[in-house]
């Protein structure tokens, strides 16, 4: 009966999320196509812009985890009164950080694109694109905030649909902007930037729509300027390590583009396509990394702790298989794929073997994002990521990598075979840790116990 429980939650849970990411991750698929057939140097200038994005999900990532973290627990406790006001206060700091995002970018795209190229042809491309998506920051992480309390109140079909809805709308829009269809005037990465602007503000829309009419748990203005002492403290807690731990790790991640993009214009294509691809084939290892959270968080937050640790063993034999699977669909597609992209011959050998390197590195992520982002936050064990991935990011891949690029001068297979070794070095730390079990807490009864009615409020 366990195990049928267990099975049904993590099915209602996971393949929803998975479809939504699988939908999300469709978006710079259909960039990447798009924009190819025009210019390899346009899909490069998009793939590389995009960083911005990947740099403010940090954040935004940070924020959402640590929302959910507390989210899960609270519904599992039915403290319906506490989600909200967690709700206004993520809210608050959420708007600041978007703003500052939008500003550099559309003031100073150039400066930006620098910062990953110093191809011209490349950077010319990337700030019509940066000046446009700019006003999709705004909209895109609003949405996800709203999405992260729809999901942790059964709602997650309804974010889904969302997803899939945004995706057609921008795939749709890709091709009317780019190619100047219906008497348009071809856009090119500009219309990408336009479609995913529009898309971004279609989801915010059907978001604030969904949890108007069918949420349990609503935002309210009076939380966004006031918030209770005891959960902003453990909010801020419980969240700052994995804002520093994506922090760090986000600008190592950042450093790996920053090294491959000055390895030449055919390293950059092989390596955007490379990413792309890597974003489609763990769909279900972050979706079994975001479901395990919410299931084992609201066991934990029930006060069902051995529950919740039978639950952390399920999810981490799931994400072994899991990433097996990627691994291997990633070698199977990896001729087919090198062959059929419109890019130049040593771009498409450096995207072959680039491919079959992934098979490692597959594995390593699903087991990592399931037990550090997944299970460890569903208690509140946050400090052991940061520690983790700043110690392998820093101490490790982003020097070692940029030794061998720009020093010992290595191939450039060599330099990426390096840049990709981060989730295998991990993993004998990651399962040492998990095996301690200190992320078996009820953070929902600590928050309780923390609750004075004569506290200061955060305003």
């Amino acid at each position: 009966m366990k195990n049928k429980e267990f099975n049904k939650r993590l099915i209602q849970l996971v393949l929803p999320i998975t479809l939504q990411n699988f939908m999300f991750a469709l978006v710079p698929v259909a960039d990447a196509v798009m924009l190819v057939v025009l210019d390899q140097d346009a899909m490069s200038a998009v793939s590389l812009a995009t960083q911005v994005t990947f740099f403010l999900n940090l954040f935004i990532f940070a924020i959402t985890s640590g929302a959910s973290m507390f989210a899960a627990q609270f519904w599992g406790d039915q403290d319906l009164e506490s989600m909200e006001k967690l709700y206004g206060f993520v809210m608050k700091i959420t708007i600041p950080i978007v703003v500052v995002f939008f500003a550099v970018t559309f003031l100073a795209p150039e400066m930006v694109m620098r910062i990953f190229t110093s191809e011209d042809a490349i950077v010319a491309y990337g700030i019509s694109y940066l000046k446009i998506a700019s006003f999709s920051y705004i909209l895109m992480c609003l949405a996800q905030i709203i999405e992260v309390f729809m999901k942790n109140t059964n709602l997650v079909k309804s974010a889904t649909v969302i997803s899939i809805i945004m995706v057609f709308v921008n795939i749709g829009l890709n091709a009317v902007f780019i190619y100047g269809l219906f008497g348009l005037r071809p856009m090119e990465t500009a219309g990408a930037a336009l479609a995913t602007t529009i898309s971004s503000g279609v989801g915010f829309v059907m978001a604030v729509l969904v949890q108007l009419i069918r949420g349990r748990v609503r935002f309210r203005i009076r939380h966004f300027f006031s918030t209770p002492k005891n959960i902003w403290q453990n909010y801020l807690r419980y969240t700052s390590p994995i804002f520093f731990n994506q922090l760090g790790w986000g600008t190592g991640f950042t450093m790996i583009s920053v090294i491959m993009g000055h390895l030449g214009s055919d390293a950059v294509a092989a390596n955007s396509i490379v990413a792309v691809v890597k974003d489609l084939i763990s769909c279900f290892c972050f979706a079994l990394s975001s479901g395990g959270a919410i299931m084992v968080g609201n066991e934990l937050g029930a006060g069902r702790l051995e529950q919740g640790k039978e639950y952390g063993g399920k999810l981490c034999r799931l994400a072994l298989y899991s990433g097996i699977v990627s691994g291997l669909i990633v070698l199977a597609f990896a001729p087919i794929i090198s062959k059929n992209v419109n890019i130049s011959e040593q771009a498409s050998h450096y995207l072959f073997w680039m491919l079959v390197m992934c098979v490692y590195y597959m594995v390593g992520r699903s087991m990592n994002s399931t037990v550090i982002a997944g299970i460890f936050a569903a208690g509140g064990d946050t400090k052991f990521g940061f520690i983790c991935d700043t110690v392998t990011m820093w101490g490790f891949i982003v020097p070692v990598g940029a030794l061998a690029a720009f020093v010992l001068k290595l191939p450039v297979l060599a330099v990426f075979f390096i840049l990709n070794l981060d989730e295998i070095v991990k993993l004998p730390a990651v399962y040492k840790h998990y095996k301690r079990y200190r992320w078996v807490k009820n953070l929902a009864q600590e928050v309780s116990d923390l609750a004075d009615p004569n506290s200061t409020d955060f305003s």
